[in-house]
């Protein structure tokens, strides 16, 4: 067979089909190049001499369905020149590779679409191959972000798995790439970071991170000179528990069965939004109703719910003037609760005030935390942690549904 449709057909030079063998398995093509193409894969040089042959198999595009083999010798060459013996380069695959590399596009091209062991299947290859494969490609395009350019970044953590097991995240907030991915929680599994960050001479402008003492001191040493930004949604969730605590101490601490009964089941009515209570199902009511049976319950509610207007504030000095007011009617309030949350926004009102400098939250990193949830769900885990890190960083270019 004329080396033309060989080429064709699957970008193959240099090669001609002796003989072809079909079987249940599919197709096997064995194919010869003369010893005038011969070259040295070190030097390139054509002073060779031939030490025999090995034979090789490899996996190339399918063809009706059908999965198609190249069977050819591979020689042993001894070069006059470099004094090197070892074997010819095969110019359509990669050296220690089973797939031609126009399979590998082919298979890089369906993962954009299928899962792993979707391709794997219908190229009728090894699961391992494909997703050493997907596993490079990544590597070649996100294995070591830049980090020069960062501007403004969140970070927060998640977990992923049981045996609290965590990862903590760095999100760049102008391009939504992950940038870091640290093993555990906590100020540790940032020093990695705080290296490259270093040495990537790198101008933090802004930092959004929740309230944790680890993060603002981890901040404070190693940027300075940015913006800390206590994140709102982690606020409002310190809120939100501190509230939850003080009704479930209400509830305990209520005389007879008309005051337990009205507050119990209250929990989630007292934490959701007022615009979001179902009215159909009368939660405006039993939450009014809890309400006005207990006052100390109903102070420590619409202060949260005014507190909420804090991030609404046109400027700096309304915010000020709106934190410190807030503050001292709380304290004033003689409640617990609200006295220990007054406490806390005094202690971070640097942090709290920052976002009037500079609006930034760790929202994006929230849904990038989703994503990543909904990946690992998706695959039912990850044995290879680096492939996992690795899907990580390349989540915020995935066009298609997250499969894999």
């Amino acid at each position: 067979m004329s080396s033309t449709p060989l080429y064709r057909a699957f970008g193959i030079r240099d090669y001609q089909v002796v003989r072809t063998a079909s079987s249940k398995a599919g197709l096997t093509l064995h194919l010869r190049q003369g010893a005038a193409r011969d070259r040295c894969s070190a030097c390139q040089s054509v002073n060779v001499i031939r030490h025999g042959t090995v034979e090789r198999t490899i996996r190339t595009l399918p063809v009706g369905g059908q999965s198609v083999d190249l069977c050819l010798p591979v020689p042993r060459l001894g070069c006059r020149d470099c004094g090197l013996v070892r074997q010819a380069a095969i110019r359509f695959a990669r050296p220690f590779r089973r797939l031609t590399h126009a399979l590998e596009r082919y298979a890089l091209d369906l993962l954009g679409h299928m899962t792993i062991q979707a391709v794997a299947e219908h190229l009728k290859v090894g699961w391992d191959a494909i997703k050493d494969l997907f596993k490079c490609r990544l590597q070649a395009r996100f294995g070591q972000p830049k980090l020069k350019r960062l501007k403004r970044i969140a970070i927060d953590e998640i977990s992923v798995g049981h045996g609290h097991r965590y990862l903590t995240v760095v999100l760049d907030l102008n391009t939504g790439a992950v940038v870091f991915i640290g093993q555990g929680k906590g100020a540790d599994a940032l020093n990695p970071f705080w290296k490259r960050l270093r040495a990537a001479h790198a101008k933090i402008h802004a930092v959004a991170t929740d309230m944790s003492p680890a993060y603002l001191f981890a901040v404070r040493e190693n940027l300075p000179k940015a913006v800390h930004v206590f994140d709102h949604f982690h606020v409002v969730k310190l809120f939100n528990e501190r509230l939850s605590d003080f009704r479930r101490d209400l509830q305990r601490e209520a005389e007879g069965p008309p005051g337990k009964t009205v507050l119990k089941g209250t929990r989630w009515l007292i934490l959701k939004n007022p615009e979001n209570l179902d009215e159909a199902r009368g939660e405006r009511t039993r939450l009014e109703e809890a309400l006005r049976i207990n006052q100390p319950l109903a102070t420590a509610y619409y202060m949260k719910e005014e507190f909420r207007h804090f991030w609404e504030q046109d400027n700096l000095k309304d915010a000020t003037r709106f934190l410190d007011d807030w503050c001292r009617r709380a304290e004033a309030s003689k409640l617990s609760v609200l006295q220990k949350t007054a406490s806390s926004f005094q202690m971070h009102r640097t942090g709290l005030l920052n976002y009037h400098r500079c609006p930034i939250s760790t929202g994006p990193l929230q849904g990038v935390n989703n994503k990543i949830k909904t990946l690992q769900r998706q695959a039912y885990g990850y044995r290879d942690q680096e492939f996992f890190h690795l899907r990580i960083y390349s989540i915020h270019r995935a066009k298609y549904e997250l499969v894999g």
